[in-house]
This record gives C-alpha cells, sequence and structure tokens, in this order.
C-alpha cells in the first residue's frame, strides 16, 4: 500500500509567485541556463543550476558550486521570497497548456515504495547522471523538483480536488510559453485524513517523467539512514516530494525520430525495405500524421508516407507491441544497423511539442528521414512497468513540464 504525505512546503511568497518558477533543470544547455539566469535573476533556475553564478569554465559539478546552490536557498528564505507552511498540508496543481488542463496532488512519497516497487519505473536511469541531483539535493538539505507521478484514479480524491477547485487559488501565474498554474492548499483536516487514507489503498504508483530525480532523492533518503542508524522512518528525508496525477488527466506526446543516413542505401532502397514492414497507406506532399497505433509516418525527399504495421510485425509484449520498439527493432536496427538509439549519432528525437514541421526543417538542414510517432498511451506505460519490464528510449513526452520552486521539500 503507498504512502503518501502530506509536508510543510518551502513556496514563493506572493510578491515572488511570477518570478521564481521555472522549468525544470535538464531542459537547458549550460550557455541557455547562463543566459536565462541573467535575465531573470530571481528564476529558481539560479538555485537549480547554480554554475550560472561562475565562470563559464568552472566546474559545475564541484562542491563550492551545490554550497552555493545551498546558500541561495537559505537566503532566499530568510529574506522572504519563500515562506514555508507551518503544518503538513497537500497541494492542489492545475497546469493548463493550449485550454487543455491537468491538475495532480503534490504530496511526498516514500522512498520505500520506491524500493518495494510500489512506485514502478518504465526506464532505467544512469548513474552519472544521478550523481548531479544527488550532490544538489543532499547538500541543499532540499528537494527542489517533484517527481512526476501518476495512478488509476480514485473517485473520492478526485473529488476532494474538484471541491479545492472551486476555491481561489493561492497562486494563478500564466508563465512565459502560456502555461497557466494554478495552485489550491488542502490544509483541512478531514480531507488531508481522507487523501492519505485513500492513497493507502493503492498499490501501484508510476514514474510518469523524473527517474533520475527520483533515484537521486531516495538514494540521498538512504545515505541518510546509513548516518542515522536510529532513524525511525518519518524523517523527512524518507519522502520524496511529487506531484501525482490521476491516469485520466494526463496526455502523452508523441516523441519522434530524425536520421541522419541511411546506413548506405539510396531513398528508393530503403523504402523497398520498409514495404517489407509496413503496408504504405497514403503519400503526400504535406504532412501525414498517424491517426492511431500500428501507424507511422515518415518524411524523406520531401514527401511524406503513412505507414500501417504489417501484423506478422505485431506484437502482444507490453514492450515488442510498442510502436516505437517495433521502429527500432525492425527499421533502425535491422536496417539502418542504430543499435543503442542512446549514443548512436546518427539519430536524434524531436519532442512532440515542437510540432511536425519541425521535421521537415531537421530533414532539409541536417538529417536524410524522419520518423513521426503515434503517442505512447499512459495504459501502454503501467502495462510495461507493471510487467517490470523497460520501455525503449524516448518513448514519451509529456507536457506541460512541472515547473520547479513552486514547492520546495526540506530533509
Amino acid at each position: 500500500m503507498a504512502t503518501v504525505r502530506p509536508f510543510k512546503g518551502v513556496r514563493p511568497s506572493k510578491d515572488f509567485e511570477n518570478i521564481i518558477p521555472a522549468l525544470p533543470y535538464d531542459v537547458y544547455s549550460r550557455k541557455e541556463a547562463k543566459e536565462f539566469v541573467n535575465k531573470y535573476p530571481h528564476s529558481f533556475l539560479a538555485i537549480d543550476r547554480p554554475e550560472t553564478q561562475f565562470e563559464d569554465d568552472f566546474d559545475m559539478y564541484s562542491k563550492e558550486c551545490y554550497d552555493k546552490a545551498s546558500s541561495m536557498l537559505r537566503d532566499w528564505i530568510k529574506e522572504g521570497s519563500f515562506i514555508q507552511d507551518d503544518q503538513p498540508v497537500y497541494y492542489v496543481y492545475e497546469l493548463t497548456m493550449d485550454g487543455r488542463s491537468q491538475t495532480g496532488i503534490v504530496a511526498c512519497a516514500s522512498i520505500d515504495d520506491y524500493q518495494n516497487n510500489i512506485i514502478k519505473k518504465h526506464e532505467n536511469t544512469r548513474a552519472d547522471k544521478e550523481v548531479d541531483r544527488i550532490n544538489h539535493v543532499d547538500i541543499c538539505s532540499a528537494q527542489t523538483g517533484p517527481i512526476f507521478l501518476s495512478y488509476r484514479e480514485d473517485i473520492t480524491i478526485s473529488d476532494i480536488v474538484i471541491s479545492k477547485k472551486k476555491e481561489t487559488p493561492l497562486y494563478d501565474v500564466t508563465t512565459e510559453d502560456g502555461v497557466i498554474h494554478r495552485v489550491w492548499i488542502i490544509n483541512e483536516k478531514e480531507s488531508v485524513d481522507t487523501i492519505y487514507n485513500e492513497f493507502s489503498k493503492i498499490n501501484d504508483i508510476y514514474i510518469a517523467d523524473g527517474h533520475h530525480r527520483c533515484a537521486s532523492a531516495v538514494k540521498v533518503g538512504l545515505k541518510r539512514r546509513e548516518a542515522n542508524p536510529s532513524y525511525t522512518g518519518d524523517e523527512e528525508f524518507n519522502f520524496v516530494m511529487s506531484v501525482l496525477f490521476p491516469d485520466n488527466q494526463l496526455k502523452i506526446m508523441d516523441y519522434n525520430r530524425v536520421i541522419k543516413d541511411l546506413n548506405g542505401l539510396s531513398n528508393d532502397d530503403f523504402i523497398e525495405k520498409l514495404k517489407k514492414i509496413f503496408d504504405f497507406v497514403k503519400e503526400d506532399s504535406n504532412i501525414i500524421k498517424p491517426e492511431h497505433k500500428g501507424q507511422v509516418s515518415l518524411f524523406i525527399d520531401k514527401t511524406w508516407y503513412l505507414l500501417e504495421t504489417k501484423d506478422e510485425y505485431k506484437s502482444g509484449d507490453p514492450v515488442d507491441g510498442l510502436d516505437v520498439a517495433i521502429l527500432q527493432k525492425y527499421v533502425l536496427d535491422d536496417i539502418l544497423g542504430i543499435k543503442d538509439p542512446k549514443t548512436d549519432k546518427r539519430i536524434d528525437f524531436v519532442g512532440g511539442i515542437r510540432g511536425l514541421k519541425e521535421l521537415e526543417k531537421r530533414v532539409s538542414e541536417d538529417s536524410v528521414c524522419a520518423f513521426a510517432m503515434y503517442p505512447t498511451s499512459i495504459q501502454e506505460l503501467f502495462d510495461v512497468a507493471d510487467a517490470g519490464l523497460l520501455m525503449p528510449p524516448k518513448s514519451t513526452w509529456f507536457e506541460p513540464k512541472l515547473r520547479s520552486g513552486f514547492f520546495i521539500h526540506l530533509i
């Protein structure tokens, strides 16, 4: 059973709710982060990416860098940019992009649930990517970026959220990308107790996004347990700040592929090989978008093709049946020799938020063809995680992105 508890969040004071929140630390290159913080010095990105406070050649992974993040966080709290709630609460967090809203509950999930696979994963993490956030969380003694979790909808929890959203929000912020962020506090004892009890009945929670942040926070918690052998399990380091969304609130976007070369094949030869795997359904000079699972679109030589996977290449396996897995195995690997898409320089990935025009642009600039995918569904994600399996890299793209700085969990 899941343990999802309220916490005393540190959050922006009323004068700073439009200034502090920032996109996640890992969506920026070092140069982009520095430029953004120079323009917006009180953005939370300054704390999330403390190397922005130093010269460009400064070691961004040095202890001095993380110490700077910690001191800035304490300074901002001390000067009143942040305040802390005086009792453990849940927060309701709604994000609206292009007229579509999704609403989750901000809370703290148990690291034991992660260890015991109640919180389920669908991708591997890399130790080298974890180290940075381990040091950031440990030295700041704070979790600054929430983990994006999902669960099968619980009507009782949803009813509490719907009722709370009828009240005036604590924050109502529109960020520079046009996304509207609204926050409410659930501090009524009856509602807090009900939410806690309802989550305790849930057996499966899924990491939608933020595998590395979650793994890093868990490792800090385990490290602190080792340093405090008399720990009770109730200490804040035993919990990971998360936003938990019911499955019916989420929409996964397509995650598309651009290919740099055809492994020595001509365009015509490549298409002939594809015809063994796919039925070519439609051809057009205008963009063709996949309409359902089993379809993929190809852009090559200024032409769009709609492809339908032949039955003999489909699978009932949770992973092998994914469109991205079929493409990887039978096209990228078997035909193009791209065996490890995480490291092969001949492939790149384009999030669906950028649109299919971006694929045409990339093919005109630095690639020979592109594949537009039908989005992986949230149920497919659940099925893979339930089976204890892993998705191929870059299988899901979630929008809108959770902002860092709205909520901080001190550990």
